[in-house]
């Protein structure tokens, strides 16, 4: 009997890469997300059967709640949560950033993770399911222009690590993941379209993609169900640490 993964954010990236490999490998997918065309397209691709698509702004409590009360039977057993919705916004240091942007990745990145999975909790003690939280190496490593990105992702591993204790004794499973640098659409928003700023980042680079991420997620739900993979850094092997930055008068 095949189970079913809710992905947030399976219009791109690491969501529509892990919703694809999750139905490969036998799951059902119940994929969220703001852009339907892009969910119907998933649907088209690997059959209505596999993939329902939800479509909400995961900001919007009331439509997340409805979206999921409408779930078919079929799809409505929830026995993994992906919290892969997230964004960046603004690479300025803290003095020149436009705050509706700090709010916007706290609303998504940080107030709409705790009330989905909020929400989720009953059917997934319920099940004995898994919950999956996309951080970053951004929750670990700060850099310059990281500023509120950073806050909200070590958010995401902490609030990880809290559910773990709270989740004691129910067989539900938690895990934070946390990537570096991979390509994805991830720059293009954080840079608001600036293709030249993404062509950069990567440029050279063999930074990790969506599919690796993909792969890491499914061996994480693939585990004996005694087995909790706290949580899991990764990074390119391109990618490593700066030395301390010093200023001089």
């Amino acid at each position: 009997m095949s189970k079913t993964a809710l992905i947030t954010g399976a219009t791109a990236g690491f969501g529509a890469a892990t919703a694809r490999l999750f139905v490969q490998n036998g799951w059902k997918v119940v994929a969220t997300g703001r852009r339907s065309d892009r969910l119907q397209k998933l649907v088209d691709e690997l059959g209505a059967d596999n993939v329902f698509p939800a479509v909400f702004d995961i900001r919007d409590e009331s439509a997340m709640k409805a979206a999921l009360a409408a779930l078919p039977p079929a799809f409505s057993e929830i026995d993994l949560l992906i919290n892969n919705a997230g964004l960046a916004l603004g690479t300025k240091a803290a003095p020149d950033i436009q705050l509706d942007d700090w709010r916007t990745m706290i609303d998504t990145n940080v107030t709409a993770l705790a009330v989905i999975t909020q929400h989720l909790l009953p059917k997934l003690i319920e099940r004995r399911g898994m919950i999956i939280n996309l951080s970053s190496v951004a929750s670990h490593w700060p850099y310059p222009g990281g500023n509120c990105y950073g806050g909200t992702k070590a958010f995401v591993r902490q609030f990880s690590y809290g559910l773990r204790c709270d989740l004691h004794g129910t067989g539900v499973r938690v895990t934070s993941i946390e990537p570096g640098l991979c390509e994805s659409e991830f720059t293009l928003v954080r840079t608001k379209g600036d293709q030249k700023a993404y062509d950069d980042a990567y440029k050279g680079a063999k930074a990790l993609q969506p599919e690796d991420i993909a792969d890491t997620l499914l061996w994480v739900a693939s585990q004996p169900t005694h087995v909790n993979i706290n949580s899991l850094e990764l990074m390119p092997v391109s990618q490593t640490w700066n030395p301390f930055r010093i200023y001089r008068d």
